[in-house]
């Protein structure tokens, strides 16, 4: 990072000014941009941990309270669907109030919804908890934190800090599920639902002190410009424009195109693979720190799957490379239940690294499909389809823990995801290519 920040021909700071390019000690010194990123990149990956609790919670909350895993599906379904429903108005709610007011007290919320769950005595109150706060904090820092943050703080370097920040939610995964498990199976559920509170509270200070809102505040350009950009009026009627950019779009094929193939996205990893594969692995006598630890190494190879996927993005067709990832993640959920055992074994692993690959490769031909279509709104109305993933992980989440609950095994579950996704790559095929370049959106009858 601070090789790409010494270069003379980019200012560090207004104050600078005119003159010959900088030289001495001053050509090393870092952009405040990087801090910033740095916060960013922190807070994302604790907004990620945040998200893997519920997983880890199924088989101590039903063995203590006796809740059927259902209602305890349906609480972490409530939290993927209001983690993906705030998402197009999050960047919205920075426009207008900030980014280090709005971030601040999502984290303050996660930390209430956490810390209450240790008191609670009935389901609603792990829906209300767990579900509404945690969600609502959450979905306050998804993607558009990430797009806010770089948009408004880099002018070069764009697509290496959204890959970085991207892969932050698998890092995230990484840093926590391990610990939180062993925390789970060593210490009971309680102190793991402190741990994520406090883990909140402590990054609070971090965001109010080091995170701002824009370059113009501390008297800077964006990192790469040589040109200072001044601070942009609230504004409030970013929530209309997102409203109507859904509106306009769900009147084309497209759109409910890729909102379902990203649902199904969604319904296949959050709401399955993150919320049910620890119990599962659990039903054939796996130990949940084992299981949770495979989890991790999945978020490893999701930060390759990204990257890879976003070069191939730029070299192939988005829809045929989403009908291979589809098609290829259905497969391998196909092979799951044979594969699951008391302990890890070299197919396992196989599945593990795999699946870790095709995660979110989905992603950047999603962008670039919605990019195609929509142009100028292609950023509100990738935000409208990413709240569809996160419904589908919700729908999953729930309808998961019903199943286990009436059929005794998650192997149903595995078989119907797989034919999901085939279904997903068959509808990628059918989204058309724009027959023309240029703004506005396609007639509604193309598909």
């Amino acid at each position: 990072m601070t090789q790409t920040t010494g270069r003379p021909t980019h200012p560090e700071s207004a104050s600078a000014g005119p003159g010959p390019a900088v030289t001495g000690p001053a050509r090393h010194r870092i952009h405040r941009a990087w801090s910033v990123a740095a916060v960013t990149f922190v807070t994302i990956i604790g907004a990620a941990g945040f998200a893997s609790l519920p997983g880890l919670l199924i088989e101590p909350l039903h063995g203590e309270f006796g809740w059927s895993r259902g209602t305890i599906g349906f609480a972490a379904s409530v939290n993927l669907a209001l983690y993906g429903l705030t998402a197009p108005f999050a960047a919205a709610l920075m426009d207008r109030f900030g980014i280090r007011k709005v971030v601040a007290c999502a984290l303050t919320v996660i930390a209430a919804g956490a810390g209450l769950t240790v008191f609670m005595t009935a389901a609603w109150q792990l829906v209300l908890c767990w579900g509404v706060l945690v969600g609502l904090g959450s979905g306050s820092m998804a993607l558009a934190f990430a797009a806010t943050v770089t948009n408004r703080w880099f002018s070069a370097r764009r697509g290496l800090v959204t890959g970085i920040l991207t892969a932050a939610g698998a890092s995230g995964q990484l840093v926590f599920l391990p610990l939180l498990s062993w925390i789970v199976e060593h210490h009971d559920w309680r102190p793991a639902a402190v741990t994520v509170s406090v883990a909140a509270l402590v990054v609070v200070p971090f965001v109010w002190l080091l995170l701002r809102d824009h370059p113009a505040d501390v008297g800077l350009a964006p990192y790469g410009s040589d040109t200072p950009v001044p601070k942009p009026a609230a504004a409030p009627g970013a929530a209309r424009r997102a409203v109507k950019a859904l509106r306009d779009a769900v009147r084309t094929g497209p759109f409910w195109l890729l909102a379902g193939t990203f649902a199904i996205c969604g319904a296949t990893t959050n709401g399955l693979v993150k919320t049910h594969f620890v119990p599962a692995a659990h039903d054939h006598g796996m130990p949940m720190t084992a299981a949770a630890g495979l989890l991790a190494v999945v978020g490893v190879f999701d930060v390759v799957g990204t990257i890879a996927s976003g070069w191939f993005t730029d070299r192939f067709e988005a829809r045929r490379l989403l009908a291979v990832y589809y098609g290829l993640r259905g497969i391998s959920l196909m092979f799951l239940p044979m594969l699951l055992a008391p302990s890890v074994h070299p197919p396992m692993v196989f599945f593990i690294v795999f699946y870790g690959l095709d995660w979110v490769a989905t992603v950047p031909p999603t962008i670039a499909l919605c990019r195609e279509h929509y142009g100028e709104d292609s950023a509100i109305v990738f935000g409208w389809v990413l709240a569809s993933h996160q419904v589908g992980a919700a729908v999953v989440a729930f309808l998961g823990g019903v199943a286990r609950d009436a059929f005794g095994s998650y192997d149903v579950v595995w078989y119907a995801s797989g034919a999901l996704c085939a279904v997903a790559a068959l509808m990628a095929l059918v989204i058309r290519r724009r027959p023309r370049a240029g703004a506005g959106l396609p007639d509604a009858a193309e598909v």
